[in-house]
């Protein structure tokens, strides 16, 4: 049965979509951007439907100032008591164990605040680790594209042949030569940090064509996730989709959300 829930966060009001079931481990979907619960093209919602058919209760929520909540939308950065009071309220519908699931930079948000939230487990998909955004893809995602166009004679001959923007590849190049942050302070530096403090099972789903999913995938080859790649389970999809889109995208999710919740 789908219903919609209210609950309280710091004063506003939130509000979730609860796919009950009988089981007492479910899922907590947090969703990453400016996104509301339903998901990219109704993804988040298809996915509980189908998990709550495997009798694992599901909850979906709009963080404040997103979708139907009220207050101010600070950002994935602020969503701390956004996730411990949907944490709440979940249990609060006799659900026991929680496996909490985000993508893109819910998962972030996930890896910082999981733990006052007292979730059990995490599935974090195509976690956010780029510094500033721009019109330009992340650096690690660019230095791929042009790896796999210099493997390709056709884009040799693109090129002499005029078919190529030069002042965009020169703007591609310029980014793709830049060197993550080091610093301690650096968002894959607090990612790494985090991750390597987590309690909770941390699985890592990278769909291997997302340029949010590149970048995470460099930035985890360096050595501040050292600590990081001994202690979690990361799986690639051979999908270029950063909200799993396709029907065997999909699938492949489900079938990793699942795995969690036995």
């Amino acid at each position: 049965m789908r219903k919609l829930i209210e609950f309280d966060c710091a004063g506003e009001m939130l509000v979730g979509t609860l796919d009950d079931a009988a089981g007492t481990t479910g899922l907590l979907i947090v969703s990453g951007g400016n996104e509301i619960r339903i998901g990219a093209h109704r993804g988040m919602a298809r996915l509980a439907e189908r998990v709550a058919r495997a009798d694992h209760p599901v909850l979906r929520f709009d963080r404040r100032g997103i979708g139907d909540s009220t207050g101010a939308n600070g950002g994935y950065e602020s969503s701390a008591a956004d996730i411990a009071a949907a944490a709440q309220a979940f249990r609060e519908t006799g659900v026991e164990r929680i496996v909490a699931f985000g993508n893109c930079d819910a998962a972030t948000a996930l890896a910082f605040f999981h733990a006052p939230a007292g979730i059990d487990t995490l599935l974090l998909a195509n976690p956010w680790t780029v510094e500033t955004a721009d019109e330009m893809p992340p650096a690690a995602a660019i230095r791929a594209h042009y790896a796999s166009k210099l493997r390709n004679p056709s884009e040799w001959l693109r090129l002499l042949r005029g078919g190529v923007n030069i002042a965009k590849l020169l703007r591609g190049l310029r980014k793709a030569s830049n060197k993550p942050p080091q610093a301690a302070t650096s968002l894959s530096a607090r990612l790494a940090a985090a991750l390597a403090q987590a309690q909770a099972p941390v699985t890592i789903l990278l769909a291997t064509g997302d340029n949010t999913a590149i970048a995470f995938a460099d930035a985890l080859k360096g050595p501040a996730f050292d600590a990081v790649r001994a202690k979690v389970q990361v799986e690639r999809l051979d999908s270029a989709s950063h909200s799993f889109a396709r029907a065997a995208d999909k699938d492949w999710l489900l079938e990793r959300v699942l795995q969690a919740l036995r």
